[in-house]
């Protein structure tokens, strides 16, 4: 089997850097695309392409693409970690404020994908895994651009989902949520062990799914 590649946006911290790390644990060749410049990331992977762009520009996710395939020649996996989540009440959120949580929790996502989509093909296999937020089904109210951001990426990756399927390649969601009342709060190895899941050699059948990572404080 060849080496897989993948690329992983919102890398430079977090929960993207756990994800790069992983991935490359488990033998995957890892790039990671940032706004921001990912120096802790690449220490701790061996074989890592840092590409540092803005993902909500075609131009620029287009750039870091064309480095990553010449530097791996092939892209089998796409996490859209990348996202912001600014809690305020409604009353006093802008057009400016909706049009940037949209931007960057819902357009980077359609661009990245669309960009990697003809490597995927070429690749005959694929992931592509969305994070969305557990937040979506419980709906605080001081965060209503971004739960309206994380449902539209949920509903993005079931369609997408569909329109992948004859290429073999699989599209699903994992949404991370916090607990209140005294009940556990997912840890970072409780989400990198799904996506580890999904994105395994035996999960052909799982596509189209929102896998719900939240200690059991919400329901699908």
């Amino acid at each position: 089997m060849e080496t897989r590649t993948a690329l992983v946006t919102g890398a430079a911290q977090g929960l993207g850097q756990e994800f790069a790390v992983a991935l490359a644990a488990r033998g995957y060749r890892v790039a990671g695309l940032d706004l921001a410049p990912q120096p802790e990331t690449a220490a701790k992977i061996l074989d890592y392409v840092e590409l540092v762009g803005d993902v909500t520009d075609e131009t620029q996710i287009g750039e870091g693409l064309e480095r990553l395939i010449d530097r791996f020649g092939t892209l089998h996996v796409v996490v859209n970690n990348a996202g912001i989540y600014p809690a305020k009440p409604f009353e006093e959120t802008t057009a400016d404020d909706w049009r940037r949580i949209m931007r960057v929790n819902l357009e980077a996502p359609f661009l990245v994908t669309r960009a990697a989509l003809p490597y995927l093909k070429a690749a005959g296999w694929g992931r592509i895994v969305n994070i969305a937020s557990a937040a979506v089904f419980s709906a605080p109210p001081t965060m209503v651009p971004y739960i309206a951001s994380k449902a539209g990426l949920i509903g993005f990756t079931r369609a997408l989902a569909g329109a992948l399927a004859p290429y073999g390649i699989t599209a699903n969601a994992i949404a991370p949520g916090t607990v209140d009342g005294g009940l556990r709060t997912p840890e970072p190895p409780d989400l990198v062990s799904t996506l580890l899941y999904v994105v395994d050699e035996g999960s052909d059948f799982l596509t189209g799914q929102t896998l719900n990572v939240s200690g059991g404080s919400t329901y699908l």
